[in-house]
């Protein structure tokens, strides 16, 4: 039967996925030659609430590219996929659900919720596993792994390759505990108040809002006054004045009441006589009002503001470390909702305890976080609430920094008052991911991995080459954040998660086991014991992924085949968060690196460059493309964007470009179904005509250049070797160049064709497969009868001996004519179906051969007529240069030489302006600095194209000059 005229992408992708499946294709060890290594990738498990968006696509298309690749070569693949429990988004979404319900978390025991969790995600849960399918990925998923597997309540635990992801973590977590390796600690960490847990850094997204600085007075204490002097740069004096206090800027003033200093410069010369003093917080019953010091640190910066800091260690990270260095106590001032803490003593005795500090008395850490300084009247406000009245009571005593304004009244007049000075400027504000609410910094007990005591094997894998990060850029990254890294955070307060494996009996003693009986084993009879309520950070599974999946620590055979695993491929944004975990995790747990290679990769922006988001309405839904371009149009996109540290533009048009990339071998096909071209046993024919030998060798350059561009993961280079040779090589020249040969040749010459195009479309086919898996198996399957699956047929091995030198040079010199005749006919504007005539000066010996072999295809490709010899080009002619020979084109009498002159020179001015314009913004200091990047970078990439547009136009123009 023959081939449908078009390729129904929808209908196909749908039949193969489902066969692939049911063929067991990507199972672990699929297609695995004897004696070949290991090659196994570890999908960066997606929220099992997720759902495919443009950075999943992109990412699993490498990971796909390289797993089909390897399993084709014969290695023993695995690419194991599976979901992380996403913490705070799952305890979100199975929250939301309740509400409808009119419920809420706490109306249930915690063991009720987890249930519903728990049935949620028997549900929904496995949404991006099944849209990860439509994209092609191959990976095993009957492996299908989940981060919380083996935890109370899931049902999936007892599958033969289903590990107990949930026992692993626990006993990573109590052995790491035993060596000291994990603690529990008073820490500064990012605070969601709507979720009221600590979330990590890649959780908050900081915002640029519109904000406000206030400047206030800190009294000196008792009164005293100090000389203040400002200076230019030269030395000069511009302001000497006797001040009784210190100034402020800050953009938070409800934080104030938990001041424990104010930090100047060591070098800032206007302090110096006061440095050492103390000064009065502006806020709070004047009767009790508080004392706190004036210290050196080299955090101020004396050119910004004031150069005075005020040190408010409980409530920012900058704040903390002058604390930790200076010894100055941190008082914290907001509940886990962000309200002000409206607990403890009265405030007349807590500002006490904490002036007496301010005296030389010692307390802990503990006793300073016990202390609550929110005056009586502010306790139990909201944070922005109280920071209204703050400000208000801080402007009615008269400690506002004033400064004047000129304002005009009703009647017109221009009059100058004195103000409050509060500058109204941009800041930027944490948020969090999900809640949407402000972050808080606050100072909590958490649990904490000590990085510092398993970070160096970390850092010496990637230094001694053992793990190679790419590109290297990511490597001096690693480097930076693991040098100076700090104690990790990996505690949450929710339900959902592996909660922490330490029983506290009733004097705070800690036990630590992998159950409660052994816990009460340590403590002993009679003992009561309380579990701790949290749960680990999503981070610290993940971490133990790669060993996790396998079945460790268990023995098992995957994890003997494919542990260390062989490339992680994942996004730039989570080299610390995930890979560097991994990294030290697995290093400390069974003393190997998790990984050879990791592939890092940026985001995937819009056509101009900018950040996909929804405000901004450019977000692109991958799964509506495959709808309309299908799969491997997306995929092939995917792969011709991915330069090595290249940034990452979607357009549509491309997606739009490369679908038609796949239908152009749809047809490369159809032609060779209808000329009998197909059916190739796979051994590699030995044609006698040139153009047969020719696409064979250009068949052996291009495997080549594709294997070697994916051992190195340059994507970009192996789709676009593939889409020259397809298009170009394949679908167009050798196409055409097989015409007399299927049409018009002997019985020998046309069934040494007929094998030879079936065995390339065949090659195409295979080395396509990875990165267009959907068209090239349908094809597969329908151009002759297989022992196999495209996608476990053999990758191929041949090279440049298949090159044939002859034939080579005689076919690329043939294509080289045509192509620089078609491109002076164009340059011309020689109307399309006229006939011209051709004349040639010298030829060499090679040339006259190639012409007098494939005189008739030169001269239908290129509608020229006929070809003369003569000493000299007659006048009006232009040249057209090839190796080994000089051809011109008398096109006087042909084409009206000064209209096209006149045009070229008005197309050339109208080009210099534009050229001009994007010259001068990109010359233009201001405008590189302040622009966005994608907006600069637009303005290059368009300067490039229109450079390139006025070369080729000056050449069209310098040719017409030769015919003049």
């Amino acid at each position: 039967m023959a081939m449908e005229k078009t390729f129904d992408a929808a209908a196909a992708e749908a039949r193969l996925i489902e066969a692939w499946e049911q063929a067991g294709a990507f199972r672990a060890g699929a297609n695995a030659k004897p004696g070949r290594d290991s090659y196994s990738i570890m999908i960066p498990p997606p929220n099992v609430t997720g759902v495919l968006h443009m950075g999943h696509a992109f990412n699993n298309t490498l990971q796909d590219i390289l797993i089909r690749w390897k399993r084709m070569q014969g290695f023993d693949t695995l690419w194991q996929p599976g979901t992380d429990h996403a913490g705070i988004a799952t305890q979100m979404v199975v929250e939301r659900e309740l509400a409808k319900e009119g419920k809420k978390r706490t109306d249930f025991s915690r063991d009720e919720f987890l249930s519903r969790i728990w049935a949620w995600k028997e549900q929904s849960g496995g949404t991006i596993i099944n849209q990860l399918k439509r994209l092609g990925a191959s990976c095993d998923f009957d492996r299908t792994a989940f981060t919380m597997a083996g935890a109370a309540g899931d049902t999936s635990t007892g599958h033969e390759n289903s590990p107990n992801f949930h026992d692993a973590v626990i006993k990573v977590f109590v052995e790491m505990y035993n060596k000291g390796l994990i603690y529990r600690g008073k820490r500064l960490v990012n605070w969601d108040p709507h979720f009221e847990t600590a979330i990590s850094d890649l959780e908050v997204e900081n915002v640029e809002v519109a904000g406000h600085m206030w400047h206030f007075k800190y009294p000196l204490a008792g009164g005293a006054t100090y000389d203040y002097v400002e200076k230019d740069e030269d030395g000069n004096v511009t302001l000497r004045e006797t001040r009784d206090y210190i100034s402020i800027a800050t953009t938070r003033p409800e934080t104030m009441l938990g001041d424990g200093a104010v930090a100047v410069h060591p070098s800032d010369e206007r302090y110096a006589p006061i440095v050492g003093q103390l000064c009065e917080i502006p806020v709070g019953p004047k009767e009790h009002r508080r004392l706190i010091p004036i210290i050196t640190d080299d955090y101020p910066d004396p050119s910004f503001g004031s150069g005075a800091v005020k040190i408010t260690g409980a409530h920012d990270f900058n704040d903390y470390q002058v604390a930790k260095r200076g010894g100055i106590p941190m008082y914290r001032l907001m509940d886990t909702r962000g309200q002000m803490r409206a607990d403890g003593a009265p405030y007349a005795d807590e500002a006490a305890k904490a002036q007496a500090h301010a005296k030389g008395a010692a307390f802990t850490e503990a006793e300073a976080d016990a202390i609550n300084l929110v005056p009586d009247h502010l306790r139990g406000l909201d944070r922005f609430e109280a920071r209204a009245k703050v400000v208000e009571e801080i402007t009615a005593e008269g400690l506002a920094v004033m400064t004047t304004e000129t304002r005009t009244d009703e009647d017109g007049n221009a009059q100058e008052i004195t103000v409050p000075l509060v500058e109204n400027k941009p800041i930027m504000q944490p948020f969090g991911d999900r809640s949407k609410v402000v972050i808080e910094p606050m100072l909590t007990d958490q649990w904490f991995v000590d990085a510092e005591k398993i970070v160096g094997p970390a850092l010496d894998a990637v230094r001694d080459g053992t793990v190679k990060i790419l590109p290297e850029s990511g490597e001096k990254t690693y480097y930076h954040w693991l040098e100076n890294i700090e104690p990790w955070c990996i505690s949450r307060q929710l339900w959902w998660g592996h909660q922490i494996p330490v029983w506290f009996d009733e004097a705070g003693n800690q036990y630590c086991a992998p159950t409660e009986a052994e816990a009460q084993a340590q403590a002993g009879e009679g003992v009561t014991l309380t579990r701790d309520p949290d749960v680990l950070d999503t981070w610290f599974s993940s971490g133990l992924w790669p060993i996790g999946t396998l079945g460790w620590p268990e023995e098992t055979e995957e994890y003997k085949r494919y542990f260390p695993t062989s490339t992680l491929v994942t996004g730039q944004d989570i080299l610390f968060f995930w890979v560097a975990r991994m990294m030290m995790m697995q290093l400390a747990v069974v003393d190997q690196v998790p990984f050879d290679t990791v592939y890092l990769h940026g985001l995937v922006r819009d056509a101009k460059g900018k950040k996909m988001s929804k405000s901004t309405g450019n977000v692109i839904d991958p799964l509506e493309i495959i709808d309309e371009y299908g799969a491997d149009a997306l995929r092939f996109t995917n792969a011709a964007m991915a330069s090595l540290g290249g940034v990452l533009k979607l357009d549509m048009q491309r997606i739009a470009g490369y679908r038609n990339f796949g239908t152009k071998l749809w047809n490369a096909a159809r032609f060779a179904e209808m000329n009998g071209a197909t059916g190739s046993d796979g051994q590699i024919p030995t044609p006698e005509a040139t153009v047969n030998r020719w696409i064979i060798g250009e068949t052996a350059k291009v495997r080549q250049v594709v294997d070697e561009a994916l051992e190195t993961f340059r994507f970009n280079d192996a789709a676009q070797a593939l889409y020259g040779f397809v298009w170009g090589k394949v679908c167009d020249w050798y196409v055409e160049f097989s015409k007399p040969l299927l049409l018009d040749g002997d019985d020998a010459t046309k069934a040494e064709t007929q094998a030879t195009m079936a065995w390339v479309i065949d090659q195409c086919l295979i080395l396509l497969h990875p990165i267009m898996p959907f068209i090239t198996e349908e094809l597969w399957g329908t151009l002759g009868r297989r022992d196999t699956m495209l996608a476990h047929a053999d990758w191929p091995t041949y090279g440049a001996e298949l090159v044939d030198p002859a034939a080579d040079r005689e076919m690329n010199w043939v294509i080289s004519l045509i192509d620089a005749v078609r491109s002076a006919r164009a340059q011309m504007h020689v109307p399309a179906g006229a006939k011209i005539p051709m004349v040639v000066t010298s030829l060499d010996a090679a040339g006259q051969t190639a012409w007098d072999s494939n005189e008739t295809m030169i001269k239908r490709l290129t509608r020229v007529e006929s070809l003369d010899k003569v000493a000299s080009f007659p006048k009006g002619s232009i040249t057209v240069a090839v190796e080994g020979g000089s051809f011109g084109l008398p096109l006087a009498d042909i084409i009206d030489i000064d209209a096209e002159k006149a045009r070229l020179e008005k197309t050339l001015g109208k080009l210099a302006k534009e050229l001009g314009g994007l010259r001068g913004r990109l010359n233009n200091p201001k405008f590189v600095a302040s622009a966005p990047d994608e907006v600069v970078e637009e303005a290059r990439d368009n300067l490039a194209l229109r450079e390139e547009e006025e070369t080729k136009l000056k050449e069209a123009l310098a040719r017409l000059s030769e015919v003049d």
